[in-house]
C-alpha cells in the first residue's frame, strides 16, 4: 500500500444511508461492504428538477434496505433523472439495475465499462475456460489454488444484480450541466478499462471513483482476458494527466476513505510508490523467478486464497510494465509456468 498525508476537511463521516451535504447541491452517502475494505462513498447530485446518483454500492440486502429508505426522502418531491457508474466493479454497479428499475433513471457509463460488465455477468454461467487456468498456472498457482479458483470463477454475478439493457455512453472530454454547473468527465485507465471521474471546475470538486484514493493504492491488475496487457503502463500515465489537471486545493470525492485536498503530492506518491515497486523488482530477479514469487516484494501482507488473485494481477502489471522497457525477459518452462529474470 502506498501513503501520503492529505488533508481531510471532513473527518467525520455520514452514518451508512444517511446523505451529508459537503457543498452546494452535493450529498456523500456511504454504503457498507462486507470486506475488510469495509464501506463505500457514493455521491448524490442535487438538481431542481431531479438527482443525479453516482454509484450505486454492492447488491447486497442490506445496501437495499437503506436504498429503499433514502429513495422515499429523495424522490418524495423530485425524481432520479440518472444513475452515472464510475466504473464496472461490484462496489460500484451492483445495483444498477435495479435502481433504474425502482426510479426510472437513465444509465451513464462508459462503453469499455458497460461491455466488460456484461461479459462478466455472462461468465457467471459457465466453468473457467482452459486459457483462464493456463494464465494462472503460468504465474505459478499450484493444483490446490488453481482449484480454490475454478471454484469462486463466475462469482461476479452473485455481487451484481444485472446491468441496465441500454446505456447512455460516457466517453473522455463530454460535459454536462447538473445543478447548474458544468461537470467534465475525465477518463482513467490502469484500475479498470475506461474509468469515468467527474470534475466541476465551479466547485472546485472531483469525483474520483477509484482512481485517486487518499490512503490506499487501487488494485492495478492483468487478468486472464487480456493475458498481454500493460496496465501498469496506463495507471501512471492517468496520475500524469490529473496531477496535470487538477488544482491543488480541488476536493477530491474519493470511493473509499474520506474526502481530501492535496491531488498533486497524492498523485505523486502513487508514481512513487509503483516505481519503488519496480525497482524492488529488479534488484530481486538476477535469478529466475515466477510471478507468485513477487508476493513477498510487492505485499507486506502473506497472501492468502481470497487474495490470490488480485495479488497475481498486480504482480503481473508490473513484470509487463518492465518487459514493455526491455529491462525483464520471460521463459516458460516444459510445465507452462512462466519465469522472470533481469535482462
Amino acid at each position: 500500500m502506498v501513503k501520503s498525508s492529505p488533508i481531510y476537511p471532513f473527518r467525520k463521516p455520514p452514518e451508512p444511508g444517511v446523505p451529508q451535504q459537503i457543498a452546494d447541491g452535493i450529498y456523500w452517502l456511504r454504503m457498507p461492504l462486507p470486506f475488510r475494505l469495509d464501506h463505500i462513498n457514493l455521491w448524490l447530485l442535487e438538481e431542481s428538477d431531479g438527482w443525479t446518483i453516482v454509484d450505486t454500492g454492492l447488491a447486497t440486502e442490506d445496501t437495499t434496505e437503506l436504498w429503499l429508505k433514502l429513495s422515499s426522502i429523495v424522490s418524495a418531491k423530485k425524481p432520479v433523472k440518472r444513475l452515472i457508474a464510475t466504473h464496472m466493479h461490484p462496489d460500484h454497479i451492483g445495483l444498477a439495475a435495479w435502481l433504474c428499475r425502482h426510479s426510472g433513471a437513465e444509465f451513464w457509463m462508459s462503453r469499455s465499462e458497460y461491455m466488460h460488465c456484461r461479459i462478466l455477468l455472462a461468465d457467471s454461467n459457465r466453468e473457467a475456460p482452459e486459457e483462464a487456468i493456463s494464465f494462472y498456472r503460468a504465474a505459478g498457482f499450484s493444483d490446490q489454488q488453481l482449484r480454490y479458483y475454478r471454484a469462486k470463477f463466475g462469482s461476479f454475478g452473485s455481487m451484481v444484480r444485472g446491468m441496465p439493457a441500454t446505456y447512455h455512453r460516457l466517453q473522455h472530454g463530454d460535459s454536462f450541466i447538473i445543478g447548474g454547473r458544468r461537470w467534465q468527465l475525465v477518463m482513467g485507465e490502469g484500475h479498470s478499462p475506461e474509468h469515468a471521474c467527474l470534475h466541476c471546475p465551479e466547485l472546485d470538486l472531483f469525483i474520483a471513483g477509484d482512481q485517486l484514493l487518499p490512503t490506499i493504492s487501487s488494485n492495478v491488475s492483468v487478468w486472464p482476458m487480456e493475458p498481454a496487457g500493460n496496465p501498469l503502463q496506463a495507471w501512471i500515465d492517468s496520475c500524469h494527466r490529473l496531477k496535470a489537471l487538477l488544482p491543488e486545493k480541488t476536493l477530491v470525492l474519493p470511493s473509499h476513505g474520506l474526502p481530501f485536498t492535496g491531488a498533486q503530492p497524492r498523485l505523486q506518491a502513487l508514481i512513487d510508490g509503483h516505481q519503488r515497486d519496480l525497482e524492488r523488482i529488479m534488484q530481486n530477479c538476477d535469478e529466475p523467478k515466477r510471478v507468485v514469487d513477487l508476493f513477498p516484494l510487492l505485499f507486506k501482507a502473506p497472501i492468502g486464497n481470497s487474495m490470490l488473485v488480485l495479488a497475481t494481477g498486480e504482480s503481473y502489471a508490473h513484470l509487463h510494465y518492465l518487459m514493455a522497457r526491455g529491462k525483464v525477459a520471460m521463459q516458460t518452462d516444459n510445465t507452462g509456468v512462466n519465469w522472470y529474470q533481469r535482462a
